[in-house]
């Protein structure tokens, strides 16, 4: 198996993918297994098998990995290229999605556009570096805050703003250095609700 993670970003592959049956077989899949074995494994045509192998493998989803003789003929053991699959979630986008929200960073819907454009140009960095034998080199913080009050959230960004603008005075891109984007986002963590207070 090549990746343990792999990004779809076309719709045609991701269509392929998304069919309950090939997913079934993709999950097997990670482990080498043959048309035969998957038929008998599930109870099913070998033919109807071997239509969504194929259907996998032109989309490369899969790969023959090896060859062998069973029974008078040659059979071919398929893997799956990845362990998960992650779907572009602007997959769909339309082409102007760059001036949409774009000057609202309170908005939720720019902050889910800003983090579906990290897990698409991380991925296809880290499936880049993966090819050329290397290591993509991230870093992710997090920490929790509580705010009493919708105004406190604006407070709060405008100071790691400041915050932030200093410290990244001191790494100004260079031309002998890789340029990072720092990203900070915050939304209400999952499960909790806001207390609401009565006057």
């Amino acid at each position: 198996m090549s990746d343990s993670l792999a990004l779809l970003d076309d719709a045609s592959t991701a269509r392929v993918a998304l069919s309950p049956m090939r997913r079934e077989l993709l999950g097997r899949l990670r482990t080498p297994t043959s048309a035969a074995g998957l038929a008998e494994a599930l109870a099913m045509p070998r033919q109807k098998i071997g239509y969504h192998l194929r259907l996998l493998e032109k989309a490369g989803l899969i790969a023959a990995v090896e060859t062998r003789q069973r029974r008078g003929f040659t059979e071919t053991l398929f893997e799956a290229r990845s362990d998960a699959l992650l779907i572009d979630p602007m997959i769909l986008a339309p082409a102007d999605l760059e001036t949409v929200d774009k000057q609202d960073r309170f908005a939720a819907d720019h902050l889910v556009r800003t983090a579906a454009g990290i897990v698409r140009d991380v991925s296809r960095m880290r499936e880049a570096a993966a090819d050329e034998g290397s290591r993509l080199l991230t870093f992710t913080l997090e920490a929790d805050v509580a705010f009493a009050r919708p105004a406190d959230i604006e407070v709060f960004a405008a100071r790691l703003s400041d915050a932030l603008a200093i410290i990244a005075a001191d790494f100004a891109p260079a031309v002998e250095g890789r340029s990072y984007r720092v990203t900070v986002a915050g939304h209400p963590a999952a499960g909790t609700r806001t207390k609401t207070t009565v006057n």
